[in-house]
């Protein structure tokens, strides 16, 4: 096991890290601005002490990592995990940084987070240790500072929580402080989908650029949570692509005619897996990456794609809407092999840029349809795919340096110009 590996797995924060400085050797970054891009700016850890409905009193650790905030204010979603770690965090603010500048919108990078195991708390308790956070962070956070978002076991009735303390704290209304809300709080319309769809517009351009047709791909999805059922979802309705295999933490479904979005769904409700599928053939997680589809998308968890089983990858292009699915020495055998990965701060792009169009329309008080924001989805997931595959061709990297090295410049670029360096 390498030096900063838990359970098999690299320190996420050192990775983040060790992208970093192969980009900035990459285009010859100022070594003053690496030395501001290696750490964030700021680290607040708070202890948040919540009344159980036993009558005693808890307490629970809780973060907010701001990066780097020269492209705008600070944009990131908060977690609640029993397992969360400050390494996690800072990782994760990081390549929000790095993920609002590859889509040119003007933010930057932040995160958060508490250990904790919501499953196992009451509405009540779950609602006044989201209250909690938002008083112990509050002075942090705003609509010109900071605006957080939903995120791992956090959901748009958290945001509503979060929301209306903040504005008990500062006595007026302030929707733009929080995104991820419900509808009826001022949150966007194709906020749901926006993951996947983001991904889709991805998926299209790559398709057409290495001549894919997508009417006749055959793809499978890892991961049946958001972003995995949108995919499954929308590559059908989009490009009636054939899905022809999916799974979930239990394992996988396979069949080669394809399956129903809403056929799986439902079997999956009524089981609690979409294993043991009526006349599917059940295969593992590890089976599943491995098959022979045009279409990849791990949409799970991380660290899946790896030097151990990449050389038996056959997909075309991996669409990587979960975070981090694949391990540097993976991405060096998908180059060598011509496999297209679409990096997951591209393709999962879509959540935090509808995230932007909700704060825009919070702060200025007008609201898009539906169309209008799907519409502006594309345009801008479109123009970011072609930026970063024609800087892959241009730098001779692959798709995630390529990636990785439009966004710090930029970055970097807004820090020269405020005086950083």
């Amino acid at each position: 096991m390498k030096m900063g590996q838990e359970n098999g797995k690299m320190d996420p924060f050192e990775m983040a890290v060790a992208q970093l400085e192969k980009a900035a050797k990459i285009i010859r970054l100022d070594e003053q601005a690496l030395e501001i891009l290696r750490e964030p700016m700021q680290i607040l850890q708070v202890r948040i002490p919540v009344k159980m409905d036993d009558g005693t009193t808890k307490t629970f650790t809780g973060f907010r990592v701001h990066y780097n905030n020269a492209r705008g204010p600070l944009k990131g979603g908060i977690r609640f995990h029993p397992e969360e770690k400050l390494s996690t965090v800072k990782a994760l603010a990081a390549w929000m940084t790095w993920k609002t500048a590859i889509v040119d919108i003007p933010l930057g990078g932040g995160k958060g987070g508490i250990i904790c195991d919501p499953k196992k708390l009451s509405p009540g308790e779950l609602e006044r240790l989201s209250r909690g956070y938002v008083r112990a962070v509050g002075e942090f956070i705003g609509p010109e500072v900071d605006v957080p978002a939903p995120d791992v076991y956090t959901t748009p009735q958290i945001m509503a929580w979060m929301m209306d303390e903040y504005e008990k704290l500062t006595r007026r209304s302030a929707p733009g402080v929080i995104t991820g809300k419900p509808l009826e709080l001022g949150g966007s319309k194709g906020r749901g989908d926006a993951t996947a769809r983001g991904g889709m517009y991805s998926l299209r351009e790559v398709a057409k650029r290495i001549g894919l047709d997508l009417s006749k791909a055959t793809v499978a999805v890892q991961g049946f949570g958001n972003a995995g059922q949108f995919a499954v979802k929308l590559v059908r309705e989009m490009f009636n692509s054939k899905v022809v295999a999916i799974s979930d933490t239990k394992g996988g479904i396979y069949s080669k005619d394809g399956f129903e979005f809403d056929e799986v769904l439902e079997h999956k409700k009524k089981t609690g897996s979409v294993k043991g599928y009526p006349g599917a053939k059940d295969i593992s997680n590890e089976d599943l990456l491995e098959l022979d589809v045009d279409v990849l998308i791990p949409a799970a968890i991380e660290e899946v794609l790896t030097a151990e089983n990449a050389d038996r990858v056959k997909a075309k292009i991996i669409l990587e809407l979960a975070n981090g699915p694949t391990t540097p020495e993976a991405d060096e055998i998908f180059y060598r092999k011509n496999i297209v990965v679409i990096p997951d701060f591209l393709a999962n792009a879509g959540g935090v840029t509808v995230s932007y169009f909700e704060w825009v329309q919070n702060v200025s008080g007008y609201y898009w349809d539906e169309d209008d924001v799907y519409e502006k989805l594309d345009k801008k997931m479109s123009k970011a795919t072609k930026e970063v595959f024609d800087q892959s061709d241009k730098l001779k990297v692959d798709p995630r340096m390529a990636a990785y090295t439009l966004s710090i410049k930029r970055v970097a670029d807004a820090m020269k110009l405020r005086g950083y360096y």
